[in-house]
């Protein structure tokens, strides 16, 4: 029997690219943006959580759980991870970012096939040479490791990840599902798109 995967998107940051406003609550083509992410990600696992730190009772009423950062001062996507991981009841956790409306319908079985063969602790999705390091796959058992982390002062993902035994899956057939909306001009643009 496969292990539970617990959906996460983060939508926790300060969207200061977007000029300080709200990117997953930023309208494409009628939906904000975390509902084009719901759209896509809960079909692929078992439970979906939304990690925000403002505008909580906006995404309350998509009809998830919303887990605010345990941690002060919009400390980024690890302080998101590590508030998911402290709520987690499922063995697994994929995190996906609010602002990649477009991600792949195939995320989560690539990301576990890998995890599962290579014995990992996370594994992340690769598009050529960049790693798209906020999709990723992670057993809930690395929590400790995660505060340690935290704990002493690191912030830094890339950092976080190379403490750990790491599975990169490479997703070139699908680097346009990685495309993320971090400006307004991004925003203009996936609209033209669509």
């Amino acid at each position: 029997m496969k292990e539970e995967i617990t959906g996460v998107i983060l939508a926790g940051g300060r969207g200061q690219r977007m000029g300080g406003v709200d990117k997953g609550l930023q309208d494409l083509d009628g939906r904000p943006l975390v509902q084009w992410v719901l759209a896509r990600l809960a079909p692929q696992v078992d439970a979906v959580v939304i990690n925000a730190n403002q505008n909580l009772a906006r995404y309350a009423a998509l009809g998830y759980r919303v887990l605010p950062d345990a941690i002060p001062d919009f400390a980024g996507p690890l302080a998101g991870l590590h508030a998911a991981l402290s709520q987690a009841i499922t063995p697994l956790l994929l995190t996906v970012p609010c602002d990649s409306p477009f991600l792949p319908d195939d995320l989560a079985q690539r990301l576990r096939a890998a995890l599962e063969a290579q014995g990992a602790e996370l594994a992340v999705a690769r598009t050529g040479d960049r790693v798209q390091r906020a999709f990723c796959l992670t057993r809930r058992a690395i929590l400790p490791k995660l505060e340690a982390f935290l704990d002493s002062g690191e912030r830094k993902v890339g950092l976080w990840h190379a403490s750990l035994k790491l599975a990169e899956v490479a997703f070139d057939d699908e680097a346009d599902g990685f495309r993320n909306i971090n400006t307004p001009e991004d925003l203009a643009a996936a609209r033209s798109n669509r």
